[in-house]
């Protein structure tokens, strides 16, 4: 196993990987709750809403899988589930407003996971990567630790979006139960992790988590959402969803419209995988010394084979999760924290009334934590130089606040083309940097996911 994983070789060991791999699954694991409620919320157009049961399993399927394919075939801890923002886009763009049907909504995503398979296979999608500034690289990684710090505060109840006023607030209801599980969980998990306790950011997910369960059970009401003792434990996992695509897009909308949407969600999956993947790898200490990722072709691999198993599966596409950056923290550095992962997601089908005992109060804080971690990566930015520094700013700034990875790196794109043309200095625009920021103008004009 050790040779296998390469463990020793990487400064780590069978049980920090371990370790790690449980770390990741429980900042993941609120996946099972989301991605069910966006992709059950609304019925499609012949009327059809998508079981909350067969999503679970599909959502934890879909998950287990990848991730463990991407263990051992890539070697990395990078785990991978339903994107966010793509569930979102399936269900209230391809579903909601263009009036497909959940299988042809399925099969756009198939679609787009094919395409950017064979861009994989090719060597453009990683050759786009490399043509990246290092210094870009480092803002996406920093602005991503800013987005999940963001994440993490607004799920712990300490951000709000208020009705009035103020774009973002400080929750009024800072003194709330929710709030003090939080504030525990994070103090607890800075002490641990200044004193170097290993397991630091698990101890502090599960002792908020317990916390929270008593708190609601002596409590009125339920003062810490999610924290709640499930009525049965286990249940058989319904694999109705498996399987159920259909490719009548281009019927449905017409050519030009259904290009333009697989086109639109390509963008999208395209961006968010490479920046995550960069930052997670600086994170690990996988980076060479050129600023890439040797294992970028597999990992893009396995991620592109995601989108098509995430749309097969009826679970929209599964992409690489930035909380992996959670295990990484914890230690992980091989592909070993990734299977464990993965097994804890296939476990979870059979005991899926448990998937919502960790609050978000009690994952909040890891993410911040993490955030921090990530965000020092900008020191290597040169911020005298205004080519480099304003688009990495730009990076920065745009992913926290539009709520998106895949804005904040088209953003430094498109500005650092645009400030090494207007000083003259063309030379330093790599062929394919010109053309995926001009890729991204497009994506931006059109309408972001």
């Amino acid at each position: 196993m050790d040779r296998f994983f390469r463990i020793s070789e990487r400064g780590s060991g069978i049980g920090t990987e371990v370790l790690g791999g449980v770390v990741t699954f429980a900042t993941m694991a609120y996946i099972l709750i989301v991605n069910p409620s966006i992709l059950g919320s609304l019925p499609d157009g012949s009327g059809t809403t998508l079981d909350h049961g067969q999503l679970v399993t599909v959502t934890a399927l879909v998950a287990g899988v990848m991730t463990i394919a991407m263990g051992l075939f890539a070697n990395v801890p990078m785990a991978l589930a339903a994107g966010l923002g793509v569930n979102a886009f399936v269900a209230f763009t391809l579903v909601g407003s263009r009036g497909l049907t959940w299988p042809e909504a399925m099969g756009v995503i198939v679609i787009e996971g094919v395409v950017m398979l064979v861009l994989v296979l090719v060597g453009l999608r990683e050759a786009i990567m490399n043509a990246i500034p290092d210094g870009l690289k480092r803002a996406i990684a920093g602005g991503i630790g800013l987005f999940i710090a963001l994440i993490g505060l607004v799920d712990g109840g300490i951000v709000t979006h208020p009705e009035s006023g103020t774009i973002v607030a400080l929750s009024q209801d800072i003194s709330s139960w929710n709030t003090l599980v939080f504030v525990v969980a994070l103090v607890l998990i800075a002490i641990l992790m200044s004193r170097r306790v290993p397991g630091a950011l698990l101890i502090g997910i599960v002792l908020a988590s317990v916390v929270g369960v008593i708190i609601n059970a002596i409590a009125d009401k339920t003062p810490v959402p999610g924290a709640e003792l499930p009525d049965s434990i286990a249940a058989a996992p319904d694999f109705g969803l498996v399987g159920d695509i259909s490719f009548n897009v281009f019927d449905v909308v017409g050519f030009g419209a259904a290009l333009a949407l697989i086109v639109t969600v390509l963008m999208a999956n395209f961006f968010d995988a490479m920046g995550t993947a960069l930052a997670i790898g600086r994170e690990a200490n996988l980076i060479d010394d050129k600023g890439q990722l040797p294992q970028m072709r597999k990992v893009l691999v396995v991620e592109s084979v995601g989108a098509i198993a995430g749309g097969a599966g009826s679970a929209s596409s599964n992409t690489i999760f930035v909380e992996s950056t959670a295990g990484v923290a914890q230690g992980a550095r091989t592909g070993l924290a990734n299977v464990v992962t993965g097994v804890l997601f296939l476990l979870s089908m059979f005991f899926a009334p448990l998937a919502g005992i960790v609050p978000a109060a009690a994952t909040g804080p890891a993410l911040v934590v993490v955030g921090a971690l990530m965000i020092s990566q900008v020191a290597g930015i040169d911020w005298n130089d205004m080519g480099i520094a304003l688009p990495a700013f730009a990076t920065l700034v745009m992913m926290p606040f539009t709520y998106s990875i895949a804005n904040g790196v088209g953003a430094g794109m498109v500005l650092y083309t645009i400030i090494a043309l207007g000083r003259g200095d063309w030379r330093r625009i790599h062929p394919l940097m010109a053309v995926v920021a001009a890729l991204f103008v497009w994506y931006f004009a059109r309408g972001v996911i």
